[in-house]
């Protein structure tokens, strides 16, 4: 039997029609509820529906970036922990040559030499050890690339230089240390390779600097796009309770309503 085939006053289907504009209604309040959103779907509304997926999906981009510029920072740190040890280690050297050239004994600087190629080994070591996770800065002229955009059109290369001791220019003692021009020769030595340090140092901190200044951008974006996607698409949860007790009622009456224009229609039936 179709919908067609029962006859209902004009009272009924106006209330049926009511009840279930309502009961749609609250299906939707109660799904916005539930998800906390007002725009579940592109049904509900395209325009910011998909601004709002856009903006989502280019924070989803950028928060990957920012585990490579996380990475990058740590790559840098271990560069740089590298260069002070070396530094030290130098300076250290630089020490032993001033206790050279305070003595005329050739035995005694025969073995602050040694001591000084000990050191420069140690130079060798620490050098190859400042890796971080398969890269190394100061092993070779390796470089390397930070990506601050999610198509990657914006980057930074951060070179790298080689950081033991042929690097810096720092050849076994001369003449074991005999005479002092041998002491001073590799003294000069080792005021240049500090330059050398000092200088890739900075470099390497104006390249820290930027990626931490990238870093605090991408925070910034990222919250900013979210916040953008959420204004186009959560619910006042506040506004949607109203709603859900306001449509109750409404349909409470409406229930109501239907059960007194069935009544009209039953009264018929006392007149047989």
């Amino acid at each position: 039997m179709s919908t067609s085939d029962i006859s209902l006053t004009a009272g009924m289907r106006t209330n049926l029609l009511n009840l279930q504009s309502t009961s749609k209604l609250l299906n939707r309040t109660q799904e916005r509820l539930s998800s906390g959103k007002q725009v579940n779907s592109a049904l509900d509304n395209p325009t910011n529906y998909f601004a709002a997926q856009n903006a989502n999906q280019r924070a989803s981009d950028l928060s990957d970036r920012k585990d490579g510029m996380s990475e990058a920072v740590q790559t840098v740190g271990a560069t740089n922990a590298g260069i002070t040890a070396i530094t030290g280690l130098i300076n250290a050297a630089k020490g032993i040559a001033q206790s050279a050239l305070s003595t005329s004994d050739t035995g005694t600087r025969s073995k602050l030499a040694t001591q000084y190629d000990t050191i420069r080994s140690q130079i060798d070591n620490i050098s190859s050890d400042s890796g971080y996770r398969g890269l190394n800065l100061l092993s070779s002229t390796n470089t390397l690339t930070v990506n601050f955009n999610e198509d990657a059109s914006s980057s930074l290369d951060v070179v790298g230089f080689l950081g033991n001791a042929s690097g810096l220019s720092l050849s076994g003692a001369s003449g074991a240390w005999a005479t002092n021009s041998d002491i001073t020769t590799d003294t000069a030595k080792m005021d240049t390779a500090i330059s050398t340090l000092r200088s890739n140092t900075q470099t390497l901190a104006a390249n820290l600097n930027i990626i931490t200044t990238r870093q605090s951008f991408t925070d910034a974006m990222v919250n900013t796009l979210q916040t953008g996607a959420d204004n186009l698409t959560l619910a006042d949860m506040n506004q949607e309770g109203a709603n859900m007790l306001m449509l109750q009622t409404r349909q409470s009456l409406g229930t109501t309503s239907l059960s007194m224009s069935s009544q009209a229609a039953q009264s018929v039936l006392k007149l047989f």
